[in-house]
């Protein structure tokens, strides 16, 4: 994948269809310690000890649809390469956590990309879910979240291509604010 964003794309809509009611999103983007790290947070259904220890297995999915999932090995593999490294923990009943970094200085580091994005586009097409996305630079930190954010628009649906379209805005401002680096 291209970018950074593409990749929690794809780990995002695994988090949609397992029976989420909350997806936490924490991207701590830091140069004094060298480390750019994602966390995906989801309180779905989890995974069993068995599928939880072959999941990085390319040739291991849940899905019916087609016999690999490259989300995760991809990832990985990505991080690995950058001096970085993968964790995740899951359990039956209470949820997923994946955490991944890449050496942030790492000429072979993808670029963030569109997290706003990302982010939005997730969050409209599964309005029923809580998004909290949090990122945290060496110089502050954001935080979005779409309760509130629902609250707001007052009824209004973040599928609604102008909300998107803000929402995209709104998020990117903020990020300029902090510093995210790219």
């Amino acid at each position: 994948m291209k970018d950074l964003s593409l990749h929690v794309l794809d780990l995002l809509a695994n988090s949609t269809v397992v029976g989420s009611t909350k997806i936490d999103i924490n991207i701590n983007d830091s140069i004094k310690d060298n480390c750019y790290c994602f966390e995906i947070i989801d309180n779905g259904c989890g995974m069993s000890e068995e599928l939880l220890a072959k999941v990085t297995d390319p040739y291991t999915t849940t899905r019916s649809t087609r016999k690999v999932g490259l989300g995760l090995p991809l990832i990985k593999m990505n991080a690995e390469h950058c001096n970085g490294g993968f964790e995740i923990k899951s359990k039956v009943g209470e949820g997923t956590a994946l955490r991944f970094w890449f050496e942030h200085n790492n000429i072979d580091r993808p670029p963030l990309g569109d997290i706003a994005g990302a982010v939005v586009f997730t969050a409209a097409m599964s309005e029923q879910i809580r998004f909290i996305y949090t990122h945290t630079t060496d110089c502050g930190q954001y935080v979005f979240d779409t309760d509130e954010i629902k609250e707001a628009l007052d009824g209004i649906s973040l599928s609604n291509a102008d909300v998107i379209r803000a929402l995209c805005e709104l998020i990117n401002a903020n990020l300029a604010e902090i510093g995210c680096n790219q």
